[in-house]
């Protein structure tokens, strides 16, 4: 009589994408008071959009932050922004997001590691998107 084995077989399925967005803004490191943007090392607050970079972004008081400190982020009109408050997740005024919300701009706070992560998935996907970062 034939002896016959069970093989368990397990199968994973990956998805490949193909990068189209090379020359895009990426964040490529975030550290302890520093972050990079395509590889260089960067120690102050800054606007990243997939097309281009305010460094810096000339911010008075990142503890006060008012209006007038986000009218960059409002002029270049992205879809949405990527607030990252630094290590410490933080709201800012809230007259800072009625701002956005009347321009019709979503705005997400978060703490500066997520919101460098965040930012890498939505411009990856070719979202208008923008990270606004303290560091």
């Amino acid at each position: 009589m034939p002896v016959y084995h069970l093989l368990k077989v397990q199968v994973f399925a990956m998805k490949l994408h193909l990068n189209t967005n090379v020359g895009l803004n990426a964040i490529t490191g975030h550290g302890d008071g520093t972050v990079a943007v395509n590889n260089k090392q960067i120690d102050h607050a800054l606007i990243v959009m997939p097309s281009q970079i305010i460094d810096p972004w000339p911010i008075v008081d990142s503890a006060t932050l008012t209006l007038a400190d986000f009218s960059h982020v409002l002029a270049l009109k992205p879809a949405l922004v990527v607030f990252g408050s630094g290590k410490i997740f933080r709201f800012p005024d809230t007259r800072i997001l009625a701002a956005f919300s009347q321009a019709r701009i979503g705005f997400e706070v978060m703490d500066t590691p997520a919101a460098c992560r965040t930012y890498n998935v939505l411009a990856s996907e070719g979202r208008n998107v923008a990270a606004a970062l303290l560091v």
